[in-house]
This record gives C-alpha cells, sequence and structure tokens, in this order.
C-alpha cells in the first residue's frame, strides 16, 4: 500500500472515531437530560408526599382552623359561614317546590314533588346566561333569572297561589336568616360591582315581584349545602356534605353552643348547619410545591383558596402542565415541544384523568391525548409512562388532601375515633357517620376516589373507617334546594338536625 493510501485509510479511521465519538457524546447527552427528566420526577413526588402522619397534621389543623372560624369573624381561612339552615328534610315533607340554581355559567330551574317519602323531579331546564349579564348590573341578571323562572313556572303550573323556592346560590354570602343574605364576593368569572353587600334574596324577590310571579325564597343555600339537605333526606346519618368537582366545598352540621360568634342564637333543634368554604383552608402542613407556587401566581385570586388549588378540578390538570412543562424546558423528553406545554390550562383535568387511568400496554390513549391536545408527536413508551406518574401524583396528594379534610369535620363532631371529641368531651363507640359527596371529580375518576377511600382507612384506622361512609349524592343543588324550600315554607318546621 502507497503513501496515498496509508494516509486515505488513516483519515478514514480518524474521521469513524470522531464520528463515533461524537455519538457517544450525543448518547451521553440524551441520558443526561432524561435522567434530569426522572430527577425533576422524583423531587416532584418528594415534595407532594403525604403520608399518614402528615395527614394527621393536616387534620388537626383543619380542627383547629375550624375553631378559629367559629369564635369570630376573620379568625381564620375558614369562614365558617352561618347557614341559619337549622332543621334538615327527614322524608315527610310534601308538596310541590321549585328550586333554581345560579352558580356558574348555566341557570337552572326545577320543579319538585315531594311526598309518601319520595321526591320526583317532574320537570327542569337549564339556560346558559349571557356572558354580558355576568359583568352588567345585578338588576339585569335578576330580571333574566325571573323571566326565565316565570316561563318555567306558568309553563308547569298555571295556579296563581304562592309558590315557595329553593335558591341555590354558590357564591359566598353572609346570610342573616334562612331565607336572606348578603354577597360577599363574586367568583367563577362574574364581576357585578354593584351587586356586593346585597341581599341577593331581596334582589330575586323583588325582580320575581316585579313580574307580577308569585314565587317567594324561602331558603338561600348553597350547593354544598343542598347537598347535605338531600343526604339526610335518604339517611339521616348524613351529618356533612363535600362537594368535590371544579371547585370544592364542605358543610357540616354544628352545635349551636359551639358557635362562640353568635353566643345567644337560638333554634328549634339546638343545631345549625355551617358552611365551611374550606377551599380556602390554608396549614404549612400542607405539602407545598414550587408548582403550586406558579400556579397561584396565574391566578386572580392569589394567596387564597389555597387547599381548592391542591384538590379541585380547575386546578389539577394546571399542576401536571407546569411539572411537563419544566422537563422539557431542562430535558429532551418531548423533542421541540417545549412551547407546545406553555400555555396555561392547555392540559385540562379531564385529560389527566384519562391519562392516569390509560392500562393499555402501550399507553395508546396517553399517545393520542400528547399528540392532539398537546401537539406532541411522537413520545417514546417510557416518556408516555413519565406523563402517567405526574398525573398520577398529582391526583394522589389531591385526594389524600381532601380524604384529610373530611377526617378533620368528622374529628371536629367527635366521629373519627380518637378518643375524645375536640371540644374536650368524652366519647363511647363510633357511631354511623354519612358524610354526603357530590362533584365530578370524586364521581367521575374512579383513581381519585381509590385514593382517597384509601387514606381515609390510613388515617382513622379500619375498624373506625367501616363506619364512615361517603354516600354519592346527585343535584343537591337542585332538588336538596326545593327539600330546603319545603322543611322552610312554614312556621311549623319539618325537618330536624
Amino acid at each position: 500500500m502507497g503513501r496515498v493510501g496509508l494516509g486515505v485509510a488513516a483519515g478514514c479511521a480518524a474521521a469513524t472515531c470522531a464520528i463515533a465519538a461524537v455519538l457517544v457524546a450525543r448518547r451521553a447527552s440524551a441520558r443526561a437530560r432524561w435522567r434530569r427528566a426522572v430527577a425533576l420526577l422524583r423531587e416532584f413526588e418528594e415534595g407532594c408526599a403525604t403520608p399518614p402522619a402528615r395527614l394527621r397534621q393536616v387534620v388537626d389543623a383543619m380542627v383547629v382552623e375550624m375553631h378559629a372560624g367559629l369564635a369570630s369573624d376573620g379568625g381564620s381561612k375558614l369562614k365558617m359561614l352561618l347557614t341559619f339552615v337549622d332543621a334538615l328534610p327527614n322524608r315527610n315533607e310534601e308538596g310541590i317546590y321549585y328550586a333554581i340554581d345560579l352558580g356558574g355559567t348555566i341557570f337552572r330551574a326545577l320543579r319538585v314533588e315531594v311526598g309518601a317519602g319520595s321526591v320526583v323531579t317532574s320537570r327542569k331546564v337549564e339556560l346558559p346566561i349571557p356572558e354580558e349579564l355576568t359583568k352588567g348590573t345585578i338588576e339585569e341578571l335578576f330580571n333574566f333569572v325571573a323571566i326565565a323562572l316565570k316561563d318555567f313556572v306558568e309553563r308547569e303550573d298555571g295556579k296563581d297561589e304562592q309558590k315557595a323556592l329553593g335558591f341555590t346560590f354558590s357564591f359566598p354570602v353572609r346570610q342573616t336568616s334562612v331565607s336572606s343574605g348578603s354577597l360577599i364576593r363574586w367568583t367563577k368569572g362574574f364581576s357585578i360591582e354593584n351587586a356586593v353587600g346585597k341581599d341577593v334574596a331581596q334582589c330575586l324577590n323583588e325582580a320575581l315581584a316585579g313580574i307580577g310571579l308569585n314565587v317567594r325564597v324561602t331558603a338561600l343555600v348553597n350547593d354544598t349545602v343542598g347537598t347535605l339537605a338531600l343526604g339526610h333526606y335518604h339517611d339521616e346519618d348524613t351529618v356533612a356534605a363535600v362537594i368535590i368537582g371544579a371547585g370544592t366545598n364542605a358543610c357540616y352540621i354544628e352545635r349551636t353552643d359551639a358557635i362562640i360568634k353568635c353566643q345567644g342564637l337560638l333554634t328549634n333543634s339546638g343545631g345549625m348547619v355551617v358552611n365551611m368554604e374550606w377551599g380556602n383552608f390554608w396549614s404549612s402542613h400542607l405539602p407545598r410545591t414550587p408548582y403550586d407556587i406558579s400556579l397561584d401566581d396565574e391566578t386572580q385570586n392569589r394567596n387564597d383558596q389555597g387547599f381548592e388549588k391542591m384538590i379541585s378540578g380547575i386546578y389539577l390538570g394546571e399542576i401536571a402542565r407546569l411539572v411537563l412543562h419544566r422537563m422539557a424546558l431542562e430535558s429532551d423528553v418531548f423533542g421541540d415541544a417545549a412551547d407546545n406545554l406553555s400555555i396555561p390550562f392547555t392540559l385540562s383535568t379531564p385529560l389527566l384523568a384519562a391519562i392516569r387511568e390509560d392500562d393499555s400496554p402501550d399507553l395508546s390513549e396517553v399517545r393520542r391525548i400528547l399528540q392532539e391536545h398537546l401537539k406532541i408527536p411522537d413520545t417514546p413508551l417510557k416518556t408516555r409512562r413519565l406523563v402517567v406518574k405526574v398525573c398520577d401524583i398529582v391526583t394522589r396528594r389531591a385526594a389524600r388532601l381532601a380524604a384529610a379534610g373530611i377526617v378533620g369535620i368528622l374529628k371536629k363532631l367527635g366521629r373519627d375515633g380518637s378518643g375524645v371529641a375536640s371540644s374536650g368531651r368524652m366519647r363511647g363507640q363510633p357511631r354511623r357517620t354519612v358524610v354526603a359527596i357530590e362533584g365530578g371529580l370524586y364521581q367521575g375518576y374512579p383513581v381519585f376516589r381509590e385514593y382517597l377511600d384509601e387514606a381515609l382507612v390510613e388515617i382513622m384506622g379500619e375498624e373506625v373507617a367501616r363506619t364512615v361512609a361517603l354516600r354519592v349524592t346527585e343535584d343537591g343543588s337542585g332538588v336538596g334546594a326545593a327539600l330546603l324550600a319545603a322543611v322552610h315554607s312554614s312556621n311549623r318546621q319539618q325537618g330536624s338536625i
């Protein structure tokens, strides 16, 4: 072989070595970036950890905040609002009642017939609320509601006798009686400036009278209180209600003598339903991560609704998106698709649930969601598994924290099996306890439900957990409000607490 041949051979060998070196370097870099994604996952999982000991700390913190909220207005992140509902339905109610539900972008009206221990929703109507009415005046909004209700009532029942109305108004209200209360603030995109501080039931009654409709509000409630009423109708061991859907809240039956901020308050039953507004609960024991802080910074109600932002359906998908976006920025697990993960709220909680519940061998549903909704093509199986794990961590933390909140209520009531009630009174054997529960996150997401049920057992123990039943209750905001209208429509209150 001549000198030229030797030179060519040497050049080829050098080029081959260079190419090999580049390939090795790329593989090492890819492995390093993958390790970074895995490290972020582990860091997130550790930050979201909810071992039983931590959950019990959350339970105790919830009880402390409940006491503080009952002692004085403004004394706690929990508002502990009085509802003046001191009687609940007990299957003795009879008659035809109406209910309306105003708590979002859809207005609903129902006609409910009660009798012989049964409830029949004979008719209902749903109407979208025009967006301009959510930012107009209170008079415009309630005139719309009154006209829609009049059309519905006249179509269903032409008689002119006065009818009792249950009004579900799912915004924070400071009630002054079971049928009146002033708006504290708007949520859910409503921003009608002249409404805050006004009695919303009176405003509705005036609108109804103005169009000649002989219907009056006899019960002003929120959706959680309606859920408790419906749950109590079906089972008198129901002592609390929880909503876990797009948003979250809870209410329960409290002894009147425990409501210190209203000393001397008298009720027919010695008890009253308290609306906790528990979405605003906060404690240093809650497992907050940098992603929760980023989420809070994105929202209009910064530094508020901390508990809700960890457990409710509006936010879970967004928390997962924030984690995936950071992974995309700091590794190559999603190729060049980091920008596709930069848009807030592009990963909804229903999509998160579908990802977590994909049990196909190749995670084909996960691949479809990434391609169609997040515009991330060609993800390998190991990346899809990473995405599933992120969604699982978010779901598990949310469900377990919701369970801790429920046990907090039970502990306040002396029904958690811990030996001594939070009031200091000794207790006997745990009584059967029912918690009415409603909301798409709990009802429509089996993995969430399983994690919540599992946590209840871990916190309370199997023996006590067997005495606690979570009963799914549908349409408390409609039927429950009508039942409360039935109970409170006469001086002789038929229900009990």
